[in-house]
């Protein structure tokens, strides 16, 4: 294969540029532009800058204007506080199966979330030795509807950690689990490639269908409440912004 002049550009691009709110295009995004292709500098680098700048809160009252659902799992909480967003590679197994986590690992794409849905929570499938080997492999963060475990290494770990519970013991690494297939989850369906994004307030999922949808409303969320601020700032009060006054 050739490389023009072009491709060595595109190789230089600089992917830590980023976009002014005000600026921000959003034409065309798919949620492919989560990764830079060597094509796609403009959509990644607007799609990134805004993911960067809103909240899950945001994201979510964003879908919930489009399809009347706010795309939460209630019980998934962050763990050490970290935001993140991403495609989701699902993952399902039960408590005494560590051993299908490992295998997510392996078989997950670099920049993928792992989003585990396990049958109960009395054993922890996910730990530090888990969240050092998906790290170093390019994962950018698990997601689990179940336990982990090891929080006083995973509270202070550069790696995003969510689940629904936590506690010290584990299973076995069996391996017996299911990759990569549709999962549901407190009534959301879930399917490998949806978008996820997770923070201190707690996580959404988004259809992979929606995505562009909900990117664009998410903007003008993101927007509306900045000029919110502007005025709050200039002495209104927010029940005379919202019209209560």
């Amino acid at each position: 294969m050739s490389i023009s002049p072009n491709d060595v550009l595109r190789k230089n691009k600089n992917l830590n540029k980023r976009v002014d709110i005000d600026k921000i295009v959003l034409d065309d995004v798919s949620i492919e532009d989560l990764k830079f292709n060597g094509k796609n500098y403009d959509k990644h680098i607007n799609l990134i800058s805004l993911l960067e700048n809103v909240s899950a809160c945001q994201v979510s009252d964003a879908y919930n204007s489009i399809s009347r659902r706010s795309g939460v799992i209630q019980s998934i909480k962050s763990i050490n506080n970290q935001k993140v967003f991403g495609s989701i590679f699902t993952a399902e197994t039960t408590s005494d199966d560590w051993g299908t986590s490992a295998l997510a690992i392996d078989n997950a794409s670099e920049g993928d979330i792992l989003f585990f849905k396990v049958d109960c929570e009395d054993k922890a499938i996910w730990g530090e030795l888990a969240s050092t080997c998906a790290r170093d492999n390019g994962i950018k963060a698990t997601v689990i509807y179940g336990s982990a475990r090891d929080l006083d290494a995973l509270l202070y770990m550069d790696y995003p950690m969510f689940a629904s519970n936590f506690c010290p013991n584990a299973g076995s690494a069996l391996g017996l689990g299911t990759l990569n297939e549709s999962i549901e989850v407190e009534g959301v369906k879930i399917n490998p490639g949806d978008f996820f994004i997770g923070d201190e307030s707690g996580v959404v999922i988004i259809p992979r269908k929606l995505f562009t949808q909900t990117m664009i409303a998410s903007l003008a969320v993101k927007v509306k409440e900045s000029k919110i601020i502007e005025d709050i700032d200039d002495g209104k009060t927010l029940a005379e912004i919202v019209g209560l006054k």
